[in-house]
């Protein structure tokens, strides 16, 4: 994608210039963002990313591509559900935590 990458529609930083303030970085990161998809089809410029994620399910169940391919796939499939299911576990215990924090009081 990198090499596809089209003209900023801001002006680049010049030295003469003041460094942007944080607020202001994000905001230019966030119009960079809606100029590429606006311009770009967001399943083909995630693809690279998302195959790498991907992949690293089947690395972790099999480092060394011992299993058969479809063995591969069917624990890949299952450590990838686990993953998915600690990140819904720890919301969980975050949300409580925040809510707890609110309140002044430890809600189960």
């Amino acid at each position: 994608m990198r090499e596809q990458r089209t003209r900023s529609i801001t002006p680049a930083h010049s030295s003469g210039r003041e460094p942007l303030s944080p607020a202001e970085r994000s905001l230019r990161a966030r119009l960079a963002a809606y100029a590429m998809h606006a311009q770009h089809d967001s399943r083909h410029t995630s693809t690279p990313g998302r195959t790498a994620f991907l992949a690293r399910f089947e690395a972790d169940v099999d480092p060394d591509g011992r299993l058969d391919p479809e063995e591969r796939r069917r624990r890949a499939a299952h450590a990838r559900s686990a993953y998915f299911a600690r990140l819904a576990l720890a919301s969980v215990a975050a949300r409580r935590a925040k809510r707890a924090s609110r309140t002044g009081g430890d809600s189960a």
